[in-house]
């Protein structure tokens, strides 16, 4: 309980200082939007970090080389937790947004907040409004900003962490028509902060391992049309050596 605490403290305080930066830097987003948002990913990167600190994470970062160093990609990742985004904003650095549920945009101050961040907001229920998404993330990724979804629509809660849910080919889209690469991420151990024992936090040793690019253009025609599967294989693959490594 006293981790759950710390976190809850650690959070008002965030968000304390949060309304009063947002504010300066809607305005700086104006003039110099790459700015405005490389400060608050920035401010987001160390939050997070200090967060996952407080709440008992150890974390460890594999395949960090398989990222690479320029032009947005897209990552795709199971999800376990809400520790998922604070790990993924926290330990990859790049220009990064999440697709985010599209309720979230309801939230007074968040969806600005959340704009700074390159975030984008999903409607799986409007196929209209779910395509104009895909497509602003398409124009993300061709400016160089990175987007993370997790494809499987939800949090998986299933105490088997292999048992990851079928990928929603959909939201791939972004990148086959950004041409970018996909880079499948594995993570392991998010759910055991929280999710498991409710309200509860416990130490837990998380692991995040960047899986290679996928590059799209090099897949055969039954790979490129099963694109979510591919790489959901991939990430299962991963977190099967995980599990190996545990026993």
């Amino acid at each position: 309980m006293i981790r759950f605490i710390l976190v809850a403290l650690c959070l008002l305080l965030y968000l304390l200082l949060f309304i009063p930066t947002m504010l300066v830097l809607l305005i700086v987003k104006r003039f110099k939007p790459v700015t405005s948002s490389a400060i608050a990913q920035t401010m987001v990167r160390i939050t997070f970090r200090i967060l996952l600190f407080l709440a008992g994470a150890k974390v460890e970062v594999r395949g960090i080389e398989n990222i690479p160093k320029d032009g947005g990609v897209l990552f795709v990742s199971n999800h376990r937790s809400y520790f998922d985004i604070l790990a993924g904003y926290a330990y990859t650095h790049k220009p990064l947004g999440f697709v985010a549920k599209y309720e979230m945009i309801k939230v007074p101050l968040l969806k600005q907040w959340m704009d700074l961040l390159n975030c984008l907001f999903l409607n799986r229920k409007d196929i209209k409004q779910g395509l104009k998404t895909i497509l602003q993330g398409v124009e993300k990724v061709k400016s160089g900003v990175s987007i993370w979804i997790c494809p499987e629509g939800t949090r998986n809660l299933n105490d088997d962490v292999t048992n990851v849910k079928d990928f929603k080919e959909g939201s791939l889209k972004i990148a086959e028509k950004g041409k970018v690469p996909v880079i499948p991420v594995a993570i392991y151990g998010t759910y055991e902060i929280w999710e498991q024992h409710l309200p509860f936090m416990k130490k837990s040793n998380v692991i995040i391992e960047y899986g290679e690019p996928i590059i799209i253009s090099e897949l055969s025609d039954e790979e490129k049309k099963k694109l979510g599967a591919y790489a959901r294989n991939k990430i299962v693959n991963m977190l099967e050596n995980m599990v190996k490594e545990k026993r």
